[in-house]
């Protein structure tokens, strides 16, 4: 037997008349003749070719969707439409038989939410299959650009016992019997006797960590899981995501946004390139979707476009402060047709407001700086005006909020004195602190949701359809 080879190496190959073997899961078996076969390498499928005058009835009969294969053949050019080349089997060898009454991922059109419920086979789809080949590119694209800009990849911890967004929306992590807490004196409950001797929580986010280790090795990276215990049913919100967070040390907030426009334009143009086939699967099938819209709602740009729009123009940049006055004057604003009206300054802005700027005013993605210190952490450098911050967050076509990003607070007066009007205790936090009695510098980094980035690059409007086993209220399945 031949070794496998790849469906995605055999449709590109330029040989025919070789003999070949693959493996894969059939997608679709016609006439007891054509087998249309998948292995996830691409999402087009080999057509086999099968002799069924000269192939045992039972074994035929076994052939159905889902089923496992291997076959043994010669890949010969082929005359039918929509493929170059096809494998004439000589040999098909049944690997794992499927139920074809019982298997739900049949060759008709699912729906989303059919298959969210068969999450541990829509892979198996040629949407899911592009999404998971389009997220694993970016993740390979996200780590590749850091490291040719000599970043250091940083493990910061999953277990925690701060909460960096000070949103007390966590996860608590514990080994105790919960049929049996062990109480104090008082009738609180003592976490002396828990596994970490004090209470801990699943990590919101690693920045705090992340920041520590810049103060060393000047410019780190984190990408791992992080966990939000908030009570949100929305299509952009999750239990449990991928965050990616730099952290560099000696760099400004010009600094902080000239490196994350660049990070994204850098993983959506090799997701362009080393995904062209699964774009364009994509972009078709979101103009096929876009059309059962109503007219308002369509979106004036393809996948395709609204990608290209983001690598071919430079992100506008402008203050809070300067787009609370185009929101203010904006026509949607003036007409009452934003869910949200802009008041003034101080509001904090929604989805709309920022799409508004990216895809109406501006025409291109955006990134804002200088926010009201209100509405903002306490880990941001403070302005000298006194009523803002050194944060940024980039907006982009059809998803508002792509990045979020601050220069850091890093004098030590200044860092206490937040932390104080803000309630978040000191003593909790000191080794963060310490980072600004010895050595401080200034410094930068910013937070980019993967699964966002993922949802845009897709152009899939549910963020539980771009993670391969979503978690969110009342669902942790598979």
């Amino acid at each position: 037997m031949s070794q496998r080879t790849k469906i995605k190496a055999l449709l590109q190959s330029q040989q025919t008349e070789i003999d070949v073997t693959v493996k894969g899961w059939v997608r679709a078996f016609r006439s007891n003749r054509f087998i249309a076969l998948n292995d996830g390498s691409t999402n087009n499928n080999i057509q086999i070719v099968v002799d069924f005058e000269n192939t045992d009835p039972a074994l035929l009969k076994r052939i159905t969707v889902g089923a496992a294969l291997s076959v043994e053949g010669k890949l010969i050019a082929s005359l039918g439409k929509g493929q170059t080349v096809e494998v004439v089997a000589t040999e098909i060898e049944i690997l794992g038989d499927s139920d074809p009454e019982k298997y739900p991922i049949q060759p008709k059109k699912h729906s989303l939410e059919f298959l969210r419920e068969h999450a541990h086979l829509r892979f198996r789809t040629s949407t899911f299959g592009a999404i998971f080949r389009v997220r694993n590119s970016l993740a390979f694209a996200v780590h590749q650009f850091f490291q040719e800009r000599g970043f250091v990849y940083l493990h910061t911890p999953i277990i925690t016992a701060s909460d960096a967004e000070g949103a007390g929306e966590t996860f608590h992590v514990t080994n105790f019997d919960l049929d049996n807490i062990p109480k104090t004196d008082t009738g609180e409950i003592d976490f002396k006797e828990d596994f970490f001797g004090r209470p801990t929580n699943l990590t919101v986010s690693g920045q705090l960590e992340g920041e520590l280790g810049a103060m060393a090795l000047s410019d780190i990276y984190t990408f791992g899981p992080t966990f939000r215990a908030e009570n949100s049913n929305t299509t952009r919100h999750l239990a449990e995501f991928w965050m990616i967070e730099p952290e560099v040390a000696f760099n400004d907030l010009v600094d902080n946004m000239d490196l994350a426009e660049d990070m994204l334009k850098y993983v959506i143009k090799y997701a362009l390139d080393k995904n062209a086939d699964d774009i364009e699967f994509l972009t078709q099938r979101l103009t096929e979707e876009e059309k059962t819209k109503p007219q308002n709602e369509r979106s004036e740009m393809t996948l395709l476009e609204k990608l290209q729009f983001c690598l071919n123009n430079d992100f506008e940049r402008l203050t809070y402060t300067e787009a609370i006055d185009i929101l203010k004057e904006s026509t949607p604003n003036k007409k009452k047709k934003f869910v949200y009206p802009i008041e003034g300054w101080g509001t904090d802005l929604q989805s709309e407001h920022e799409r508004y700027l990216v895809e109406k005013h501006f025409k291109k993605p955006v990134i804002l700086t200088d926010y009201p210190k209100e509405i903002k952490a306490f880990y941001m450098r403070q302005n000298d005006d006194g009523t803002t911050v050194r944060a940024m967050d980039i907006l982009f076509p059809g998803i508002g909020e792509i990045v979020g990003g601050s220069q850091r607070e890093e004098r030590l007066d200044k860092l206490e004195q937040r932390m104080n009007e803000m309630g978040i205790p000191t003593e909790e936090l000191w080794w963060y602190l310490d980072t600004r009695r010895f050595g401080s510098c200034p410094h930068a980094g910013f937070g980019l949701g993967f699964e966002r980035l993922v949802l845009f690059v897709t152009g899939m409007g549910n963020i539980r359809d771009v993670i391969p086993f979503p978690r969110f209220p009342k669902n942790a399945e598979f």
